[in-house]
């Protein structure tokens, strides 16, 4: 028993988990700064870069983006985010805490080169092709639409984005309900606020639903945020969440289903294909879209056998 257990020790020591996520692994080594920033997307749109380019995998995703997605949409998903050098997984345990099958929202706007999506990442507010963002989710894809009589307020919302973008806000660790950072579910929830919209509120991290059946994870990281962050972490932390049918922006009535939680997950390693399920019309009513054959890439996405651009 003692051998097996330093032996797991021994090879989770010289093998630890893969602490970066699909998108980061397409960053060139050396690189510093935000790879998805405004900076890098300049310089691939102006040719000073190589452009993205897309596997079959990413291309499949393209497609049913360019098909699905339009202006001021909300997507959800299921993060891989970790912290501790890749051992502890971040963004499963706040899905499972809180009861939601995502972790992460992103905004959707169309540019020259089809669906983009403003969120943050670890190096910042980012942008990046939506077949680019898609390989981040490891589980459940959603996305919600503004009801018809709120879509007027949309370009407030993608000015917003596109304004965080320009001044490059850091990821907000502290989860700090100030606006001098940002995690991914705050600057949704900001954006659309900032167009008048209050799509939900924060909730006590103490309070997520499912809090109390991780009482060994929910100590540990309030504990550990003791070390990493200036302002630790409680129990009282005010904190957005992507939510459920009763909680976080899922929840929020302003909003129509537009895919609903479809276990999709966009890492090729992963991936079944894309969703195969009713998209809902701005009328109500519901269309099939099919999911085209899985691409069997089971590559990660670093430009080789490379199908479409995406910059």
């Amino acid at each position: 028993m003692m051998t097996g257990i330093l032996g797991w020790a021994l090879a989770f020591v010289l093998h630890p988990p893969e602490e970066r996520e699909m998108s980061e692994r397409m960053v060139p080594a050396g690189w510093t700064g935000n790879f998805w920033g405004p900076e890098a997307t300049r310089a691939r749109h102006e040719g000073r870069m190589s452009p993205i380019v897309a596997t079959q995998h990413m291309a499949q995703w393209d497609r049913w983006g360019r098909q699905v997605l339009r202006e001021g949409d909300i997507l959800f998903r299921l993060g891989d985010a970790r912290v501790g050098r890749g051992v502890f997984p971040m963004s499963r345990f706040l899905a499972n805490a809180s009861n939601s099958k995502f972790s992460h929202t992103g905004i959707v706007t169309i540019e020259q080169e089809g669906p983009v999506v403003y969120d943050t990442t670890r190096t910042g507010v980012a942008r990046q092709p939506f077949c680019v963002w898609v390989l981040d989710n490891v589980g459940s894809i959603g996305v919600k639409r503004l009801k018809p009589e709120y879509r007027d307020r949309i370009p407030q919302v993608v000015a917003y984005c596109r304004s965080v973008f320009e001044k490059q806000l850091p990821f907000d660790y502290e989860l700090s309900p100030d606006d001098n950072a940002l995690y991914c579910v705050e600057m949704t929830e900001k954006a659309f606020r900032s167009a008048g919209l209050e799509l939900s509120k924060p909730i006590r991290l103490g309070d997520m639903e499912r809090a109390s059946e991780f009482p060994v994870c929910m100590f540990g990281l309030q504990f550990a945020s003791r070390y990493a962050l200036k302002q630790p972490l409680t129990f009282d932390s005010l904190v957005y969440f992507p939510g459920n049918e009763n909680h976080g922006i899922w929840s929020a009535k302003q909003l129509m289903t537009i895919v609903p939680p479809t276990w999709a997950p966009g890492h090729p390693d992963l991936s079944v294909g894309v969703p195969s399920t009713k998209i809902a019309r701005d009328d109500g009513s519901s269309r099939l879209k099919r999911a085209e054959p899985p691409a069997r890439d089971s590559r990660s996405s670093t430009g080789h056998q490379a199908s479409s651009p995406a910059t």
